[in-house]
């Protein structure tokens, strides 16, 4: 990936990894021993000034005051890293190490953010009628506490991600939602790449009368504040989440909420994480979505929960990494929630009255067709029969974009390409090539039960949306972020540590008996956390 935020190089971080040798690595020509690096510099005590006084003789520039620590970050010369380590003024010199959203990290083709499948209506009678329920509410008992989270208002939920949508339809918190402004990703109250949105939809859509989604606590007493650390490009620094963490804090936070990760620790970051801990700040990470037994940062850190992703079937998501961090798991393969307003697209079908629930053909045009079904077999070649129909397309031989132009060159109205070999649902790309005609994709059950409707009325559907299906443990995190918010919010004078404590006791294990790897304790309950709360208060 090619990093442009502030020329971002990479130093061997100084835990562990001996500056020298850096140096040394870096010095093999003229030009490299000039190059500079990204680094945080932490002070002693008192000496601030003198530290930045520092930075200056070492030619670097600073980037970043890091808020509620003596550390700033900066970019310094490779050839003046040295001398600065060696200041009677400075603590310590590290790498200002990358932090990602994990699904940039991802090697999984379970990762595909285009899914998209039609609504189910609300079955909760605590829920208004014409909304979709994302399954992962009913799983982690979101809907079965008292009074519907009403007491939700004592806490706050810092969420630290690629920002919020403030105009979104089914996130308009009024004012109990606040954010930050940041020289170098804008106002929390945009985000470029959904992510954040995403996040904050699971955390906190809202109960509207037939709109859009619900999240885990779904009324408007739930105070938010969010903090953009992400632009489109979807990294930062290190020093650019502690700052934010502290951030949280100052803006009074009771959780904070990170659907991000990175490989390497930070001792500057450990620091701040585990300082919110100690002031009573219960702090959440995702996992990460390598599918190894790789520790990623935060979630690595003892003062935060490392949370992994389960599927509906309340299965481990392969993509979720495994290890001996993992403290919770969640919902976290195809989490319905709200994405920037009309921002995605949504495809939908029916055939002689049967709906369908389709994936999405990523780079098919929007519209709607009727008109009737015809059995393309493959769409290997031209075949003016399908003109004014709508063609069912076999998977397989050729390229998705091969057989949707096929099909438009044979006069067809819309593509409908389905799986073969019993294979499930899916989400198909046209990889950049033009077409002008609507297409989905289906399962090999749906295709197979469409060829036995071949000649009744098809409709296809490509529209906008401002709600998606994402999968990843940065899906999960907001799940186990907003049920500790939630259950901690009947009983506020619990501490953080208590309430975590509570969380592990009262989670669904899962897997073998007792932590494991892949779930950790299990997965978070909401219901048995406060019925645990209520029965054997706090200190259980």
């Amino acid at each position: 990936m090619v990093q442009t935020k502030g020329k971002k190089t990479k130093l061997a971080n100084a835990i562990g990894l001996s500056l020298a040798a850096v140096i040394l690595s870096a010095a093999g020509t003229t030009a490299s021993a000039e190059e500079s690096k990204r680094v945080i510099v932490a002070f002693k005590a008192g000496a601030s000034a003198n530290a930045k006084a520092a930075v200056a003789r070492a030619r670097g520039q600073i980037k970043r005051e890091i808020s509620g620590v003596n550390a700033i970050a900066a970019e310094v010369p490779v050839s003046s890293i040295a001398a600065l380590q060696s200041d009677a003024n400075v603590d310590y010199v590290e790498e200002d190490v990358l932090r990602y959203l994990p699904e940039m990290e991802t090697t999984s083709d379970e990762m595909s953010t285009e899914l998209s499948t039609a609504a189910n209506p609300a079955s909760d009678k605590s829920f208004f009628s014409g909304q979709r329920i994302p399954y992962g509410i009913a799983m982690v008992q979101a809907d079965q506490l008292p009074n519907g989270g009403a007491k939700a208002g004592n806490r706050k939920i810092c969420i630290i991600d690629s920002g919020y949508d403030g105009k979104h339809e089914d996130l308009n918190h009024g004012g109990t939602v606040t954010g930050e402004y940041d020289s170098g990703t804008g106002w929390w109250y945009t985000d470029e790449n959904s992510h954040g949105t995403h996040v904050a939809g699971t955390v906190a859509a809202l109960n509207n009368p037939g709109t859009g989604v619900v999240g885990v606590i779904p009324t408007q007493q739930l105070r938010l504040h969010i903090v953009k650390v992400f632009g489109k490009d979807g990294w930062a620094y290190s020093s650019e989440l502690s700052d934010a963490a502290n951030k949280c804090a100052a803006a009074g936070a009771n959780v904070i909420s990170m659907s991000l990760s990175g490989p390497s620790p930070s001792a500057t970051e450990q620091q701040v994480f585990d300082a919110l801990y100690a002031k009573g700040i219960l702090s959440v990470a995702a996992a990460s979505n390598q599918g190894t037994t790789n520790v990623r940062y935060p979630a690595g850190y003892a003062s935060v929960i490392s949370v992994g992703a389960l599927d509906q079937n309340k299965q481990w998501a392969t993509f979720s990494n495994y290890n001996d961090k993992v403290e919770l798991s969640a919902p976290g393969v195809g989490v319905l929630s709200t994405i920037p307003m009309n921002t995605g697209v949504e495809s939908l079908l029916s055939v002689g009255g049967v709906s369908y629930a389709p994936g999405a053909m990523t780079g098919s045009p929007l519209g709607a067709v009727t008109a009737p079904l015809a059995d393309f077999g493959l769409g290997t070649a031209v075949n003016p029969a399908m003109a004014g129909k709508v063609c069912l397309i076999s998977r397989g031989v050729i390229p998705f974009s091969t057989k949707v132009l096929n099909c438009q060159n044979s006069g067809g109205v819309a593509a409908i390409v389905y799986n073969n070999n019993n294979g499930g649902s899916f989400g198909g790309t046209l990889g950049g090539v033009a077409t002008t005609i609507p297409s989905v994709t289906a399962s090999a059950a749906e295709g197979a039960a469409m060829l036995a409707q071949v000649g009744q009325n098809a409709t296809v559907t490509v529209r906008p949306t401002s709600y998606a299906f994402f999968n990843g443990t940065s899906m999960a995190t907001p799940h186990v972020s907003a049920v500790a918010a939630l259950v901690w919010s009947y009983y506020p004078m619990c501490t953080a540590a208590q309430i975590r404590n509570t969380l592990v006791k009262s989670a669904m294990d899962l897997g073998d008996p007792g932590r494991d790897p892949k779930f950790g304790h299990g997965m978070v309950q909401a219901k048995a956390a406060y019925d645990r709360l209520k029965t054997f208060g706090c200190n259980n």
